[in-house]
């Protein structure tokens, strides 16, 4: 049932979508005021062309009519390392950098985001705006942030171009930990397919299943409106007709195109639904400890935690069931969640996703020590999961131990 208690959806950000629509950027800065911007973005897609193919555009700008693009930071990791953000806070600073530019997956654009942050609240070390592993900033506590940010996501997961969240990994303590704040999403969102075409298969099918999950979470939130189911089951509804193609054809732009937008809805849902998250909160603390990235996480817990909580997602197994295309003759919803998780199955089998984490090795002990992380992860706080559930899950996801 919706709820009719107050709700908020703060969709601040504008989105621009299509092939080439990189082009936009320097006159988009320049319509912010920007004068000075910085590129942040990862080796792997400096690797890749991606970065230069970006960076190029200013080049084409007549010299002095637009903003300057004045420096490119491509030292980001995986997770969004506080080392990261603090090293690129720095570089901003030493440039004299007056705009944001993020170019990357979820780990870009969050690294972004806690510069951005930084900068604004003059930190030089972002874990101490975190020191319990979660701070949540609204309006209008919270304030506007005067800096010029445009994101453009390089793979169709996380959502993070248009997310009021920002999770940055504290390496010191082995946390994700969680900055929520409206003005901290970027000004302008670039959904580009062509920056997304070169991505692999396997970080194709793990980003897609990020968002598949963002959805479901959504949806089955207690706290779902109207609003946001509308974005949940399209993004579902996009997702499972799409990553398929996206994956075993990389270069279909049509393919790709939908994933972005199917990743933006899902962010957005989840964003605004934010309240119970059992798989992210699993997800986040085994990502934190072993290092898996976050969408693979996601993609292996989805299916396991929807069948070993069933009572949350039953509410919604009837819309969830109709928007991954399945036709029952029954109103059971008990059937209807059965078969969407067999849908998952079949998604993550289609797309050469693992159903376990045996690949890293995890040993026994490890594995009893992440029962803690899980429960004290910040997600844990709107929907603790008991122990002895965590530790069934655990048994799942590493079902041949390393002795």
């Amino acid at each position: 049932m919706l709820s009719t208690t107050m709700s908020s959806y703060w969709l601040r950000t504008a989105i621009h979508t299509g092939s080439n629509t990189r082009a936009l950027v320097p006159d988009i800065f320049k319509g912010m005021g920007a004068k000075r911007v910085v590129l942040f973005s990862d080796r792997g897609l400096e690797k890749a062309g991606v970065v230069e193919k970006v960076a190029q555009i200013f080049s084409l700008t007549p010299h002095g009519s637009g903003p300057e693009l004045v420096g490119t930071f491509v030292d980001i990791k995986q997770d969004a390392e506080s080392s990261c953000v603090n090293a690129a806070t720095r570089y901003a600073r030493e440039v004299g950098a007056d705009a944001l530019l993020a170019l990357g997956g979820g780990s870009v654009l969050d690294t972004v985001k806690g510069v951005k942050y930084s900068l604004f609240k003059g930190l030089t070390d972002i874990n101490e705006a975190i020191p319990g592993g979660f701070v949540a900033e609204s309006f209008p506590e919270a304030q506007h942030i005067p800096i010029p940010h445009i994101s453009i996501p390089t793979t169709a997961g996380t959502g993070s171009e248009v997310s009021p969240i920002a999770v940055i990994y504290n390496e010191e303590i082995k946390l994700k930990t969680n900055i929520i704040n409206p003005f901290i999403a970027a000004d302008t969102a670039i959904l580009d397919p062509d920056l997304t075409v070169g991505l692999p298969p396997l970080i194709t099918a793990f980003t897609g299943m990020d968002a598949l999950t963002h959805a479901i979470e959504a949806l089955a939130s207690p706290t779902a409106t109207s609003l946001t189911d509308s974005y949940a089951l399209h993004a579902i509804r996009l997702i499972n007709q799409n990553l398929p193609i996206a994956v075993s054809d990389g270069s279909n732009v049509k393919a790709r195109m939908e994933m972005l937008q199917a990743s933006l809805m899902g962010i957005t849902a989840f964003s605004f639904a934010l309240n119970a998250i059992p798989v992210h909160n699993l997800a986040h603390a085994y990502g934190a400890m072993f290092r898996i990235p976050h969408g693979l996480a996601n993609a292996v817990f989805l299916p396991i935690v929807m069948e070993y909580i069933p009572d949350l997602y039953l509410p919604k197994a009837k819309p969830l069931a109709e928007a991954f295309g399945i036709k029952e003759d029954t109103e059971d919803p008990k059937v209807l969640l059965a078969k969407a998780v067999e849908k998952i199955r079949e998604l993550q089998s289609k797309t050469g996703l693992p159903s376990d984490f045996s690949q890293y090795n995890i040993s026994e002990e490890s594995l009893q020590k992440a029962t803690p992380a899980v429960a004290s992860d910040p997600a844990a706080i709107n929907f603790p999961i008991p122990k002895e559930l965590i530790e069934a899950i655990g048994q799942r996801v590493v079902p041949m131990l390393v002795k």
